[in-house]
């Protein structure tokens, strides 16, 4: 028995339209689901990437008929890691200049593979890294 992969992971964020306008407007992804005030959903390649107001996610919704509460919640700034493919870096670091999206950190990693780093509105740490970052996916 082994895990597949990440199916989906989320960070958190108390204004949810300046999150969405973000992942929109600058990243390029597209709303998959919204729940006003609750949260916003995203298709990120074959996963989805979560965006949830921590405020109202930690008091909890019924999920399916009859079933226990479930809450999700985490206070503080998180990191979610985009995969992006080396060219694409260029474009990345033009596409932040041009929305006024400052670069927090590049890195170019010891063991191979570069990453840039930029705040979401909420402070999240959000990187932008080539596959290299982890190693070849057949080791």
């Amino acid at each position: 028995m082994t895990v597949a992969g990440v199916l989906e992971t989320c960070l958190y964020a108390t204004d949810l339209g300046a999150a969405e306008r973000f992942y929109v407007d600058v990243v390029g992804l597209a709303v998959y689901a919204r729940v006003d005030h609750r949260h916003v959903f995203f298709r990120c390649g074959s996963g989805m990437f979560l965006v949830f107001n921590p405020q109202v996610t930690a008091l909890g919704m019924r999920v399916g008929a009859g079933e226990s509460k479930l809450q999700h919640g985490a206070t503080g700034p998180g990191h979610i890691a985009f995969e992006v493919s080396e060219p694409s870096l260029a474009q990345w670091r033009a596409k932040f200049a041009a929305a006024d999206v400052p670069i927090e950190a590049e890195v170019t990693w010891p063991g191979g593979g570069r990453s840039i780093y930029v705040r979401d509105p909420p402070g999240n740490s959000v990187e932008f890294a080539t596959p290299e970052v982890w190693g070849s996916r057949d080791e």
